[in-house]
């Protein structure tokens, strides 16, 4: 079974915004993690002293913005995936779906 069925007499519209950002994505995510994922490990490597000394409350307010930050981050860029893809199909080739006859049409089967 082919789900996938181009229509014969469909057209592709033209690229526009949507291709040059699904291409900026994956650097996109990969900067936006690690810019802040280094400032956290800085942090990290900062207030790791003892591990019996209690953690600077300060440090540990900018650790936990910095672990929000990436994942908002994550979250932002999932949305923006979502919408590229769904502007790319939108504006790709028309799909045929399986017929599926109505039990209740307005003439009978033959």
């Amino acid at each position: 079974m082919n789900w996938l069925k181009k229509d014969p007499g469909s057209i592709r519209s033209a690229p526009g915004l949507e291709w040059q950002i699904w291409r900026r994505l994956p650097a996109i995510l990969a900067w936006g993690t690690a810019l802040p994922g280094l400032w956290l490990a800085a942090s990290w490597w900062a207030s790791a002293g003892s591990p019996d000394l209690p953690h600077d409350p300060s440090s540990l307010r900018t650790e936990f913005i910095l672990v929000g930050v990436i994942v908002l981050h994550w979250t932002l860029v999932l949305t923006l995936a979502i919408g590229c893809a769904i502007v790319l199909l939108m504006k790709g080739p028309r799909y045929e779906a399986d017929p599926y006859p109505l039990p209740d049409a307005d003439r009978p089967l033959d």
